[in-house]
């Protein structure tokens, strides 16, 4: 038997018995629908993440020097206790960095994660738990900020520790009404009068978390304030971003000479740039990928046993009709042909609704929610694999059954 026709069999037994067949094909809709929405939201995270979070957290062609490293969650215990250790990151320290970087168009202290939350206070109006920064005005360039209204923090700033503040775009819109009406005013920081200098332009949300919503603080206005934190950052940008391994080179030369390292001494702080924040996050959607594997086996597994069955119930519905095909010539592997094209072709259109159900159900949740989600092409295919070869894989022993069938048998039976 041709294989089209073969084919073309499969297809009219399928669509003569619609309701049967989806419901035969109902586990592997649901587990290859699974494996491509949960395969699609997490792609689309990772990209999220590598396009827009780390840029948001470090700056573009930017790296830090820090106390502790961005990925803290993956060390075990006693890299944690040397990490306690090291000394903290000071002003010291980020002079040597500038003077190592004449080229950096940047470099910059701020105050470590996580920032102190302080209420932001306007006449009657009163934001809670606005994250709070101290930096030196250099971050600003760092982070690529744009002013939606006056300038921003200076120099003069720091070496007279003023009380002055620059706003994230949010709290000024709900403590004035505008950015521009925000400039000169003063609000009240954790119980401290501040002058608002400058409101930083809005940059968006991510995930659903606004990048807006914070107060920057000269540093030493800051640390007066709260004190020296542990987790001080050096930030430096550069120019481009092929600049960036000689830079972070330099700046661990010039570290290590600044905390008197010796040669074949550990360093004790780290030099990262974006890319560890994102290995740190593609590290953690990973461990969801060693679940996937187990959820869809089960599912397909499942789905393969239902397949077996409905195949072998067909084979005793059509015991007639295989034992006339054998009386007019049909051989045995005709009949095995037909019955695992079959097999194949059933489980291949379940493969395809469980691709366009995921499909649906990534797009759906990028639309209802702020996961975003990109269906990727490998995950369609191993998706297409899976349904097919679960049809071979159980298929088998149904259209084997069929071929072996007694022709003289087959055509007595009613």
């Amino acid at each position: 038997m041709p294989l089209t026709e073969a084919i073309r069999l499969a297809l009219r037994a399928i669509a003569g018995s619609k309701l049967r067949s989806f419901f035969t094909l109902l586990g592997i809709i649901v587990s290859v629908g699974f494996l491509v929405a949960v395969v699609a939201i997490i792609q689309g995270m990772n990209a999220y993440v590598r396009e827009n979070v780390a840029g948001a957290v470090i700056g573009t062609n930017a790296f830090q020097v820090r106390r502790d490293p961005i990925a803290l969650g993956l060390v075990d215990d006693e890299a944690i206790r040397a990490i306690a250790r090291r000394p903290r990151i000071t002003r010291d320290d980020a002079e040597a960095v500038r003077r190592a970087l004449p080229d950096a168009e940047a470099v910059a202290l701020q105050s470590g994660w996580p920032p102190p939350q302080s209420d932001v206070v306007y006449r009657s109006e009163r934001v809670r738990s606005v994250l709070t920064f101290g930096v030196t005005p250099p971050y600003q360039i760092v982070q690529d900020y744009r002013f939606a209204a006056g300038e921003p923090l200076a120099e003069p700033d720091v070496n007279g520790r003023r009380y002055v503040a620059v706003l994230g775009f949010d709290i000024a819109e709900k403590l004035f009404g505008t950015a521009e009406r925000a400039v000169g005013r003063k609000v009240r920081v954790g119980g401290l009068e501040m002058t608002v200098k400058g409101v930083i332009a809005a940059k968006g949300r991510v995930l659903g978390q606004s990048f807006d919503s914070f107060i920057l603080l000269p540093i030493s206005t800051f640390e007066s304030i709260h004190g020296r934190r542990l987790t001080t950052v050096v930030s430096v940008k550069m120019a481009d971003a092929a600049a960036l391994e000689g830079a972070m080179a330099r700046a661990e030369e010039a570290m290590r000479l600044a905390h008197r390292l010796r040669p074949g001494e550990e360093n004790d702080f780290t030099v990262d740039k974006a890319d560890a924040l994102v290995a740190f996050w593609t590290s953690l959607t990973g461990l969801l990928f060693m679940i996937i594997p187990a959820v869809v086996c089960i599912g397909i597994l499942v789905g393969g046993i239902v397949i077996m069955n409905i195949m072998l119930m067909s084979v005793n519905e059509r015991t007639r009709e295989i034992g006339i095909r054998k009386a007019i010539g049909a051989r045995r592997r005709d009949i095995r042909r037909q019955f695992l094209v079959e097999a194949i072709v059933l489980s291949i259109v379940g493969g395809l609704a469980g691709v366009a159900a995921g499909w649906g159900l990534a797009l759906a949740v990028a639309a209802a929610s702020p996961l975003p989600a990109r269906v990727t092409a490998w995950s369609v295919a191993a998706a297409l694999a899976l349904g097919g070869g679960t049809g071979i894989l159980f298929g088998v022993y149904p259209a084997a059954r069929a071929a072996r069938l007694n022709p003289i048998t087959a055509l007595r039976n009613e």
